[in-house]
């Protein structure tokens, strides 16, 4: 099996986007719902729309489908109309700060 160096030579590290590395580097505390990666401020007004205006108010939702990467993704299409990357990109996001910070 091919050794990699740890965050600068592992290709899923480097598939993170700036805004995800940021969302994971610290408390989630009173981040917008555009704070997310995925969520951009499309996405993020039709969430705010349904009552999810910040990041921790998605977490929740994401921790009430038990961290399910398949239903969390179908609820973000269903919700904001998220496209695969989106949905993707998101789930990433808040299941890299769980591992950190649950």
């Amino acid at each position: 099996m091919l050794q990699l160096c740890p965050h600068i030579c592992d290709p899923a590290m480097s598939s993170t986007s700036q805004k995800h590395k940021e969302f994971v580097a610290e408390p989630m505390g009173e981040k917008p719902v555009n704070a997310l990666a995925g969520i951009g401020e499309v996405l993020g007004k039709k969430l705010e729309e349904k009552g999810f205006d910040k990041a921790y108010v998605v977490l929740g939702q994401f921790l009430v489908l038990k961290k399910d990467e398949e239903l969390f993704k179908d609820w973000l299409k269903d919700t904001c109309g998220a496209n695969a990357k989106q949905q993707r990109d998101c789930y990433g996001c808040l299941k890299e700060w769980c591992d950190a910070f649950l």
